[in-house]
């Protein structure tokens, strides 16, 4: 099934995000690699693809996982936790309608 993993930032984080982010995107590309990741990516904090020194207000996976604590003890390893990037990460249930 599928599972969203919506987190959000401490305040300041984008020099956290930078020294965490190689660990971080090895996780996900892996996800990738297994066929089980949906899309995922950044908030930026301004409308902009490139928010520069604005830096981002979280993040937005969607993957596949076997169950929801599956799902919840993947987001509690990420990288960004461990290095002080998230505040905050709520895992649901994903339920995907579009595109069919």
């Amino acid at each position: 099934m599928l599972y969203m993993i919506y987190s959000t930032d401490v305040e300041n984080s984008l020099e956290h995000r930078k020294a965490a982010r190689p660990a971080h995107l090895a996780r996900l590309q892996e996800l990738d690699e297994q066929g089980r990741l949906f899309t995922a990516g950044p908030l930026p904090a301004i409308d902009s693809a490139d928010p520069a020194e604005a830096g981002f207000t979280g993040s937005l996976v969607i993957a596949e996982f076997d169950s929801l604590e599956a799902a919840r003890e993947w987001a509690a390893a990420d990288p960004y936790v461990s290095g002080g990037v998230y505040d905050n990460s709520v895992v649901k249930p994903f339920k995907q309608v579009f595109p069919s």
